[in-house]
């Protein structure tokens, strides 16, 4: 078995927790910005030190760290914020697997943005797989008490944070990939430890700012929640190392692909943890979703 597989599993595995953690503490004490800031705070110091670690134990030096890298790791970085605040934004307007079912949506969403960014062409069924997956936002996209015209919903809360995480989550994994590729070191486990330092510690450092400028209470909140919020810390640490490391060693549509894993293990939390109920129609609208998911790996 190649290594990616399993690492994607642990990362969407880890990924599942860290977001379960997320919506106690959004739902509890925290805004959206708080709770995705609480992340970084909480994992770069950790991250940091296991790093420093590393060197110190096996003698070796930081790479060279180019333009190039940089504009990748900013680019994924930035990207990855506004993701995360969309998603823990997402729970309080739905549940927790349908939340992460609109998250989903980036595994299509990277398919369009390769093409217009990249002009990576898509084959038919490629395209087959994204109205299948389109199919599935309709289904989503209505709110449960609501009534009226299909399309009216598209234009919802819930509609827009989901898609909108989506597309910023395709462009985090393109970057993240991006600036790991542009190290020069062959050890994938190497590179991508610089990577998540580098791209961690500007998240920890740009949202820091940010808060200390527009919302220090907030920034006294997350330092509240310390006791919950360090635990977020230890399981973005190994789940941001575990996609590193995949997005290192295969091609991001493939890892993403692979980590739809993570609509399973939100179900299941969202039903044993948080006791929520899914309705029929939202459990056909994450059934098509895989299936569109499928499409796509099929098609690539």
């Amino acid at each position: 078995m190649a290594l990616w597989i399993p690492v994607t599993l642990a990362a969407a595995t880890f990924q599942t927790a860290r977001f379960m953690l997320q919506k106690v503490l959004s739902s509890t004490r925290l805004s959206p910005a708080g709770a995705t800031f609480a992340r970084f705070a909480y994992s770069a110091p950790l991250i940091l030190v296991a790093l420093a670690v590393y060197l110190w134990a096996t003698g070796r030096g930081l790479p060279p760290l180019g333009g190039r890298f940089w504009l990748f790791a900013v680019i994924g970085g930035t990207a990855q914020i506004l993701a995360t605040i969309c998603v823990v934004a997402l729970f309080k307007q739905r549940n927790f697997a349908v939340g992460i079912t609109f998250k989903k949506t980036e595994v299509i969403q990277t398919a369009l943005v390769g093409l217009v960014v990249l002009g990576d062409r898509i084959s038919a069924g490629g395209w087959v797989a994204i109205l299948l997956g389109l199919a599935a936002v309709l289904v989503l996209s209505r709110a449960p008490d609501s009534d009226g015209a299909w399309w009216r919903h598209l234009t919802n809360r819930a509609a827009g944070l989901g898609l909108g995480s989506g597309v910023l989550f395709a462009f985090s994994a393109v970057g993240y990939r991006g600036a790991s590729l542009q190290l020069s070191d062959p050890d994938p486990v190497f590179r991508a430890s610089v990577t998540l330092a580098c791209v961690v510690t500007f998240q920890m450092v740009s949202m820091g700012l940010w808060m200390v400028w527009r919302d220090r209470d907030e920034l006294r909140a997350v330092w509240a929640a310390r006791r919950t919020a360090v635990f977020v810390g230890l399981t973005s640490m190994g789940g941001s190392f575990c996609w590193f490391l995949a997005f290192t060693l295969q091609n991001a549509a493939y890892v993403k692909a692979l980590g739809q894993v993570e609509l399973i293990l939100s179900l299941l939390a969202s039903v044993l943890v948080f006791r929520e109920r899914i309705a029929a129609r939202e459990i056909a609208g994450m059934g098509l979703l895989g299936l569109s998911i499928l499409a796509l790996v099929m098609a690539i």
